[in-house]
């Protein structure tokens, strides 16, 4: 107090501000509300909590989450964090958009924000945040086949639903790519773009069906699996492992799963990563600053939303020119002239 009484008032003004501004930070919550599968689940879920964490290792902010067992647990979950103090609520996957949605308008005073999922038309008190995960999947369906020795990938999927799709979509498309560039015929098992059919475990939680599905693809010749499946990947890396890197091959989806599942670490070739932590991490920052509003958040090749991982133990495997490629590719996708989805 000292330094109040016998310095300037504006060193007196300064103290105070920045005392105010504390306690506003540490007086603001971001609640979460995850899909199944778990705040450790290695995938969307912990990806999403690192966001709330680094807020509060940034901005000084409380946070708190609730873990959904099962999709009837959406809706309580959410309900229960209604007028119990929560400054934003962020609900986590695509299967929460209609639960999300009713509580919304139910409280249109509450601020809520939702990964993997948007609304049309938009809802006032809710931001989507959304993610361009074809243009890293294209990069990876090039580097996949480019790297493939029998010439068969495989992919497949948790649930079929856009979120999921839209990774195996880009992957079809950027090995199909190197097919056009190459005169190549490198096959992707697992996904038809056109029909939208393909393999899903319709479960993101089962480690048996990870490495089942990926043992199937695997016997048809596949030696690079994409399991766009969050958790249940990690039953696919388990496989990878026991096989050897030289004969399977794992791409991993959401987080760089060469960190997050640091077991099976060897057998990754990258990851295409979404960066749920940063558009959290903005979200949670808009709602602090009042700017928070409905709409869309999205995250691309350009802004560092989404990204293909360095290949880490394997960087000395990928050819030179391999990767120029795949720069070139990057540079080509944000600029427009490579069209990763074309009409």
């Amino acid at each position: 107090m000292s330094i109040i009484r016998n310095k300037s008032g504006r060193i007196a003004a300064a103290l105070a501000f920045f005392l105010a501004s504390a306690t506003a930070a540490s007086a603001f919550t971001a609640c979460q509300v995850t899909d199944t599968g778990g705040i450790d689940d290695n995938s969307f879920n912990q990806t999403a909590w690192k966001g709330v964490e680094d807020a509060k290792e940034q901005l000084g902010i409380e946070g708190r989450f609730l873990e959904s067992q099962a999709e009837t647990d959406y809706e309580a979950n959410i309900n229960s964090l209604i007028g119990g103090n929560c400054d934003v609520i962020i609900t986590v996957g695509f299967l929460l958009g209609d639960a999300t949605k009713t509580a919304a308008q139910a409280n249109p005073d509450q601020k809520f924000s939702i990964v993997d999922f948007a609304y049309d038309p938009t809802v006032p008190n809710i931001l989507g945040q959304v993610y361009a995960t074809d243009e890293a999947a294209f990069m990876a369906g090039y580097l996949a086949a480019g790297m493939s020795k029998t010439g068969v990938l495989g992919v497949f999927g948790g649930i079929n639903i856009p979120p999921v799709t839209i990774f195996m979509d880009g992957f079809h498309a950027g090995a199909t790519y190197y097919n056009e560039q190459k005169g190549t015929s490198v096959s992707v098992l697992g996904w038809d773009p056109k029909a939208r059919e393909g393999l899903f475990t319709n479960n993101f939680d089962s480690l048996d069906d990870g490495r089942a599905f990926a043992q199937n693809l695997y016997d048809e010749g596949a030696d690079i699996v994409v399991p766009v499946a969050g958790p249940v990947g990690l039953g696919s890396a388990t496989l990878a492992a026991e096989l050897g890197a030289d004969k399977l091959k794992i791409i991993g989806v959401d987080a760089d799963l060469f960190f997050t599942d640091p077991e099976h670490k060897e057998v990754y070739l990258t990851s295409i990563t979404k960066r749920m932590d940063a558009t959290v991490l903005d979200v949670i920052k808009q709602a602090m600053d009042g700017t928070l509003e409905g709409g869309i958040l999205l995250g691309s090749l350009e802004n560092g939303g989404v990204d293909l991982a360095p290949f880490h133990e394997m960087e000395d495997a990928v050819p030179a020119e391999l990767k120029q490629e795949l720069e070139a590719i990057r540079a080509g996708i944000v600029d427009g002239s490579i069209k990763v989805a074309p009409k």
